[in-house]
Formats: structure tokens, sequence, C-alpha cells
């Protein structure tokens, strides 16, 4: 009898996806005009979060404009991109007669971007039709650069892009999609836009870059090409993040963040995430808290769960955060390591858990579109919004590739105390 390979392997075989075209470094974003200009850029459209107060849209603005680009804006995309963004996006895009698509700011904007393409390539169809792998039936879309001000998402760089359902608020769902046709054109990276971020945003745009690294170092994918990537993100990570929150100006810290950024995300577009992100995902969807601030929280408790299924990975992952792991144990040195994201996270002041945090969204969101106002003001920790999480966080994309195998109850231990208990 035929043995099918998958019961040899979770994955037999594994796909490397491609990176866009990348300039990173300082002073790359002053030539984001004349980038636009060459790649045949005539009228387009700048999709933001807004970016308020920072000055850096009209800067953006006006270098392409000097360009001869004529330039639309969209600056109503949120925290954690709805899908109203992106169909709001879309419909600019065409009836603006756009040709092509900068995004401008972290994760929320690229991602809002990659979703208005997506909706521009089929004709309207409402962007929730995409959730999941390759969904795309056109992979022409308009060209897209995306520039990012925070050190974070990654999506610069990557397949995946992530959209927030909001046609059912009884039961919410931020759903992941990963596709080719959505890689970018040009990823443009420039540490100088980096800051004016503020420190809590640093804090938690960090903890995402340690969960991009981590989550595929440890992977079930076990993919070979996104090991050293994956690892010295976290290393770099590790040196640099505490320097880049509290010397927002330290241009080396900021740099090195950048560098990080960039090459987690390389690490999770070929070798897959895990529970961290099936966590952020899900307590999102329900109370549109900050997705680094969910991952900061989620990450310690998802080591130490998958611990026994990787204890030389995490071991690894210890040394590569600075710890001396000489005389440790191979267990001791993965041990160390949930204790050494305990102490980032304390040394960050990230929230002891999601029990009882304000998201600060809410308000924001009214103002932008009046759409979206949440689920209340305040996260409750009860066992039915637990098991809520828990059973979102089974139908997340990114659980799949969790090292450690998962069901409802045996995650519900992990989010009640991520909810309501502190390391």
């Amino acid at each position: 009898m035929a043995i099918e390979l998958n019961q040899i392997w979770d994955f037999p075989i594994k796909e490397f996806h491609p990176f866009p075209r990348a300039l990173l470094g300082v002073g790359a974003h002053d030539i984001l005009g004349v980038e636009a200009k060459n790649l045949g850029f005539k009228r387009t459209l700048l999709v933001t979060t807004g970016l308020r107060g920072s000055g850096i849209i009209d800067e953006l603005k006006g270098k392409i404009e000097y360009q001869g680009v004529e330039v639309v804006v969209y600056d109503k995309v949120e925290s954690n991109p709805k899908d109203y963004n992106c169909m709001d996006a879309a419909a600019l895009y065409q009836s603006e007669k756009c040709d092509s698509i900068i995004s401008v700011g972290g994760g929320s904007s690229h991602d809002a971007a990659k979703g208005a393409r997506v909706v521009i390539a089929h004709d309207g169809r409402n962007i929730n039709e995409f959730e999941g792998f390759s969904k795309s039936t056109n992979q022409q879309n308009p060209p897209h650069i995306a520039v990012s001000t925070t050190a974070g998402t990654g999506s610069e760089t990557s397949w995946a892009y992530v959209i927030t359902n909001t046609s059912d608020m009884a039961n919410p769902k931020k759903w992941v999609g990963f596709d080719d046709a959505v890689v970018c054109t040009l990823a443009l990276d420039d540490p100088l836009l980096y800051y004016s971020c503020p420190q809590h945003f640093t804090a938690y745009c960090g903890f995402d870059v340690l969960a991009h690294g981590s989550e595929p170092f440890v992977s079930r994918i076990d993919f070979d090409s996104s090991m050293g990537n994956a690892l010295y993100s976290v290393e770099l990570v590790g040196k640099y993040l505490r320097e880049a929150t509290f010397e927002p100006r330290n241009l080396k810290a900021r740099e090195k963040m950048m560098s990080a950024q960039y090459i987690a995300a390389q690490a999770f577009n070929s070798g897959g995430l895990g529970i961290i992100h099936s966590t952020s995902h899900a307590v999102s969807a329900f109370f549109d808290t900050h997705h680094g601030l969910n991952n900061a929280i989620a990450l310690p408790r998802v080591w130490e769960y998958n611990l026994p299924s990787r204890y030389e990975k995490y071991a690894q992952i210890a040394t590569a955060l600075g710890v001396d792991t000489k005389n440790m144990t191979t267990v001791q040195a993965a041990d160390a390591a949930v204790e050494e994201a305990i102490r980032l996270s304390k040394d960050l002041g990230i929230p002891d858990n999601f029990g009882g945090l304000k998201p600060d969204s809410y308000d924001k969101n009214r103002m932008n579109t009046g759409k979206y106002e949440g689920v209340g003001t305040e996260i409750p920790s009860d066992d039915k919004t637990v098991r809520k999480i828990s059973e979102h966080m089974m139908g997340d994309y990114c659980t799949p590739a969790n090292p450690r195998e998962c069901t409802v109850d045996s995650l519900v231990p992990l989010v009640k105390h991520a909810f309501a208990d502190a390391y």
C-alpha cells in the first residue's frame, strides 16, 4: 500500500516565496519620488494611517510630486486594518484613475494596500473572499511601493497580509492571506523615518520582530533557508530593542532594528509562524488591540507552552538573546530563554496581561470613519472570552506550523494566563 507523504512529514515539500526589491538605509526615503517615476507611476494612491503630527506624509508627498507623479491620499487606514479600509481604498483608486499604490506606515498601511490591490485586480470583489493561501486568480495587480515608518511587521517584505472581517461583529474574525501576488514591487526602509515612532509603539513593534524571528526558528515547517535570518533577527532584538526604545534618535539601534525587521520577515515568509500570532490575531479581532502589544503579551506564554517540543531550539534562542548558557543543561537554557523574554518585557513596560487593558484604538477609529467601535472599553478575562479566543486561534492559518500540537482545551490555560495572570 502506498504511503502518503503527509503521513511521514507535516510539510514534505517546502515552498520558498519571493521577496521584493528593497532599498534599506539612511536617506532611502529621499529617493521615493525618483523610484516611483522610474517605475512608471503617473498618478499614485498614497495609503496611510495619516501619521498625524509627524510631518512624514507631507514630506513624502512633496518628494513624489517633485518628480511629476500626482498623489491622491487615502489616510483612513486603522490599526488592525478592516475590510472596509481595503474596499474604500480600492474604490478611491478606481474613481481617481490611479495607476499605482504607495503605502506609508507600519503593517496596517501595507496590509490595507495589499488588500486594496487584490480587490482592484478582481473587479471589486469583497476582500474577505481572499482569506487563506493563494486565493488570487488574477496575479496582475497595481504596482506597490511600501515605505515603513516602524520596525515591526515586515509586511513590506512578505507575501502575507492580515485583515479584520467586520461583517459580523458578534463573531469578529481577523484573518491572514498568503499570496505571492501581493508581494510589493519595492520595499523601502529608512531608519530616519523611525525617529518619531513613540516609545511604547517602538517596544510593541520590536516584540513583533522577536515573534517573527523566533516562530520560524522553532516552526514545524523546519525550513533550513529561514534559520539563519530567524536566529540573527532574535540576536539583533536582544541587543538593540532597549536602545531603540529609550534612545529614539540612536541611529545604530534604529538601523539594527530595521535590519531585524527585514530579515525576520524573510525568515517567516517561507518558514511560517505559530500561535504567538494566532493569539494576537484573535485578541485584536475581538478588542482591536495593537498587534505588537498582543505579541508581546503572548510571546513568553507561547514559548513556555512550546518548550517541551523544542528545548534545543529555545536554548539557542537564549544564547542569541545574550544569556550565558555555558554551564546550563539544554532544558535550563531553554527555560532561560523564557526568563529573558520576560525580563525584556518588563524592561520595556509591557503590560502583564490583556485583562483590564483599555485599547487606545477605539476613539481613533471612531474619529477616522465611525464604522468600527470595538466591543467595549475594557478587556474582560472571563472564561467565555478565554474560550472564544482559543477557538479563534484554532481557525488561524498560523496555527498549523506551531511546533507543539494545539487543541482548544490545550490553549485555554495559556490564554487564561495571558488574560488574568502575570509572571
